[in-house]
């Protein structure tokens, strides 16, 4: 967006656990979530139970810092999207992965609530360190991705790998992100949730407290509401769809996916659904995972435009305009 704040990403880095799981081994209810469960397009989640979410967000942070040959005393700020459940309450995770890296000089804290969404929050919050003090650089921003629950599969949705991701963001860098867009709405703020207290973790259920609602009337707002965020993104930038070489969306299913190519008129890249079909859905981090693997599989090109679409039934919706930069940033 003309005269916005510079924000780029200077290295991106991503673990990924070794077991594969294969979705036919993941628990279901009954019939019809079994049978949910086979049309979602996933073959298999990456999985260990023996990594939690701040050891996932630590590895790949580590890969990152690597790759930029950065130290992380050197960092200006740590940012991570907080984890769906705390191993602890009242503990911080954040301050727990500042002291593993040891960045101790780094302005610390988290970001979320907004479920997959909440990596565009992380980035406001990361462009606006950045403008606000010119001797502040590289905010590095993480998230680690876990299930609420020991069960995977969140009927009628998608299935919930494990992974970690990391970002180092600074004002300059060969992927730019050139425009960030986002919207709430707290109509559906408890649509999905999990009932914990005075329950074993052994028995808590993510749950749908309205199908209808989701599968209906959020729908029907998703689609108008991307679709008048798009045109917004790109009459700003003063730019029209024809100048945008791909699109990319977050991992839920191949339903989702049909969903938002026929709501916005548009072609995902295939990336999306190789990595849907590979890794289920890792949250925050599947928007940069897939827009990475499309670099990969040069289906786009250094230089190009490309739009970045999360949806969370929170619900919040939110578009990230990116150029495209070398696979010699990423690790």
């Amino acid at each position: 967006m003309q005269g916005a704040a510079p924000l780029a990403v200077r290295s991106a880095a991503w673990y990924l656990p070794e077991h594969t799981l294969p979705v036919t081994g993941v628990r279901t209810f009954d019939e019809t979530e079994r049978a949910t469960l086979g049309g979602l397009g996933i073959d298999t989640v990456r999985a260990d139970d023996r990594l939690d979410s701040v050891a996932l967000a630590e590895r790949a942070a580590r890969r990152a810092l690597e790759q930029a040959g950065v130290d992380a005393r050197d960092l200006g700020a740590l940012v991570m999207v907080e984890s769906r459940v705390q191993e602890t309450f009242l503990s911080s995770e954040v301050t727990l992965l500042q002291q593993r890296l040891g960045a101790e000089n780094a302005l610390t804290f988290s970001v979320g609530g907004l479920g997959c969404v909440s990596v565009t929050p992380a980035l406001l919050t990361a462009r606006g360190l950045l403008a606000a003090d010119p001797a502040l650089d590289d905010v590095l921003v993480v998230h680690g991705s876990k299930p609420a629950t020991t069960l995977r599969y969140r009927h009628p949705v998608t299935v919930n790998g494990d992974g970690g991701q990391a970002l180092l963001l600074s004002r300059s860098g060969r992927t730019r992100v050139r425009d960030i867009a986002q919207l709430t709405n707290g109509r559906y703020w408890d649509l999905f949730h999990v009932d914990y207290r005075d329950r074993p973790t052994a028995q808590w259920r993510e749950q749908c407290t309205e199908p209808g609602t989701y599968s209906f009337r959020l729908a029907m707002e998703t689609r108008n509401r991307l679709s008048a965020m798009l045109a917004d993104l790109l009459r700003r930038n003063g730019i029209g769809r024809g100048d945008v070489a791909g699109f990319v969306s977050q991992n839920l299913s191949v339903g989702s996916f049909a969903f938002i190519e026929d709501a916005l008129d548009i072609e995902l890249l295939p990336a999306c659904r190789e990595n849907l079909r590979q890794y289920g859905h890792l949250g925050p981090n599947d928007v940069f995972l897939n827009l990475r693997t499309a670099l990969d599989r040069e289906e786009l090109a250094p230089g190009d435009l490309a739009v970045l679409i999360n949806v969370s039934p929170v619900a919040a919706w939110s578009l990230l305009l990116v150029e495209t930069g070398s696979p010699e940033d990423t690790a």
